[in-house]
């Protein structure tokens, strides 16, 4: 069976591009796009930048770890390689700096030491951990808003669409398709904005509770070792 489509309907067709879609579409509608449009740029920033910091963090601090327990000398170690700006070094220095404090007195007080190194080295991996995610929320929120949005977009369009059936009187194709193709398209932006943020946020999360552990059980290791020379102390 042969369809016999008016001469303009393919040409019509042919030009609902996201650039007509949009320079079509009302105020309203134009708003709601350029706000996840940004939404979306912003996440895809964010995603790059935070990519490498994590994987730059991640990298240096499995190094710093892995030479940590070859070296023989813990105090020379420090000097060398203690003032780093990445997450193992910063536990170090918290712990060598606070062993140096504890045990530069007369009497040593061995329990409050081990308490204090302890507290102290748990504190900068929470410090490090909430430095590392701080913008993690802005994935969140626009994963969890931009669907809304988008969602805002589709019922203003599709509104549109039936004004224009009761303005034109005509519930042809032709009357309603640009509402409604303005209304998907909005949906489409507000999940083209949000997917990525989502799985972005989920990704990054696990990297940093990942990164998380590996700090823990750095710390756990370097308090047994400071643990066992405040024994040898006399």
């Amino acid at each position: 069976m042969t369809l016999n489509l008016p001469a303009g309907a393919m040409t019509d067709a042919a030009t609902i591009s996201p650039l007509a879609l949009f320079l079509q579409a009302d105020i309203v509608v134009k708003g709601v796009m350029i706000g996840l449009l940004l939404a979306s740029i912003w996440t895809w920033a964010m995603i790059i930048g935070f990519s490498v910091t994590l994987r730059k963090a991640s990298k240096e601090s499995r190094k710093f770890e892995a030479d940590f327990w070859k070296a023989e000398d813990i105090d020379r170690f420090y000097e060398a390689r203690g003032k780093g700006s990445f997450p193992a070094a910063k536990v170090m220095a918290a712990g060598v700096t606070e062993w140096r404090r504890s045990t530069a007195q007369k009497v040593i007080d061995r329990e409050g030491t081990r308490d204090r190194l302890s507290t102290v080295m748990s504190s900068t991996i929470a410090s490090e951990v909430d430095r590392l995610s701080d913008r993690l929320n802005i994935l969140a929120t626009i994963g969890s808003v931009a669907p809304f949005v988008g969602l805002f977009g589709t019922v203003w369009g599709i509104m549109r669409a039936f004004t224009s059936i009761a303005a034109e009187q005509n519930s042809s194709l032709a009357v309603v398709a640009p509402g409604i193709a303005e209304a998907l398209f909005a949906t489409a932006i507000g999940l083209f904005a949000a997917i990525p943020a989502v799985i972005a946020y989920n990704r990054f999360s696990h990297g940093i509770n990942r990164l998380e552990a590996a700090m823990t059980r750095f710390a756990d290791g370097f308090y047994s070792t400071l643990s066992r020379e405040l024994e040898a102390q006399r």
